[in-house]
């Protein structure tokens, strides 16, 4: 199999790609890593341009298709969007540039939610620019039209900056929790969706949070180990699946910090890949 751009073999020993606007895609490479630890893996941050959910759609796509562009010159054999504002807004373009790429995207988990919740009420907690797309808009609605469930969809503004700074416990960002997710209870939530894959790292203060809030059981909805899934059984049904007796490598690149995504490597999943850092990039132009 080739993708368009015409010069990248689509062998079984090529790596898999996978983006996010800064460190919240280490949370989906964690699930990928653990259950394919005999593929490699390239993982692009895209930290200059993070956050991504407080651009318009229009530049969110330029820059997906931007960093696709550049794995795909790295040859890899499958993309795995990892960022829920990436997948809204532009996972179509990509899948439209380059047909022949397999392309998994990440999506607030509302129909496991709905199955989940017993009140009937789910809040959603993502980014401005996720909560707005159209992608999500008419899913929630497909949903909520199947189930009855009641979608509170809350934008949690700063959020990804705290996290992308590594200030998981802080006080400050546990003041953004409380603000963000006390309305969701009140209004009778008893499950939550993490819709931005930065905040699975902050799950734990979540959950000090509702416990603070109500006395009730909250499930807590996180859909990277099902990207994971969808994956292995991608690279499955094309014959690109890695030999199972290989050793996968990580590697990464990004448009920031190298320092802050080693340290983000290495805090939150105990590695130490290499790491690149990278030029301001346009799609269609040389990357250097």
């Amino acid at each position: 199999m080739t993708s368009n751009t015409g010069n990248m073999p689509m062998a079984h020993i090529a790596p898999i790609g996978i983006f996010d606007s800064g460190i919240g895609g280490l949370s989906v490479l964690r699930h990928i890593h653990q259950n394919l630890p005999h593929e490699d893996l390239l993982y692009f941050a895209d930290s200059a341009y993070a956050p991504y959910g407080d651009r318009s759609e229009a530049e969110i796509s330029a820059r997906s298709l931007a960093v696709t562009e550049f794995l795909l010159q790295r040859g890899v054999k499958a993309l795995v969007v990892a960022c829920n504002t990436a997948t809204t807004a532009a996972i179509k373009a990509i899948r439209s540039a380059y047909p022949d790429l397999p392309v998994i995207g990440i999506e607030p988990g509302l129909k496991p939610a709905a199955a989940q919740s017993h009140s009937k009420i789910v809040g959603v907690l993502a980014t401005k620019a996720t909560l707005l797309s159209a992608r999500l808009l008419s899913l929630q609605q497909q949903i909520s039209a199947a189930s009855g469930v009641h979608f509170e969809l809350q934008a949690c503004v700063g959020l990804v900056d705290q996290i992308e700074k590594g200030e998981l416990r802080s006080p400050q960002t546990a003041q953004l929790l409380q603000r963000y997710i006390a309305p969701l209870i009140a209004q009778g939530a008893d499950t939550l969706v993490l819709g931005c894959t930065h905040y699975p790292f902050v799950r734990p203060l979540i959950e000090e949070v509702v416990s603070s809030l109500t006395t009730s059981p909250v499930a807590i909805i996180d859909t990277g180990d099902a990207v994971s899934r969808q994956l292995t059984r991608v690279l499955s049904d094309n014959a690109l699946l890695q030999s199972p007796l290989q050793q996968g490598n990580v590697s990464a690149f990004t448009t920031g910090s190298q320092t802050a995504l080693k340290t983000a490597f290495s805090s939150l999943l105990q590695l130490n890949p290499a790491i690149q850092q990278v030029a301001t990039m346009t799609p269609s132009a040389a990357i250097s």
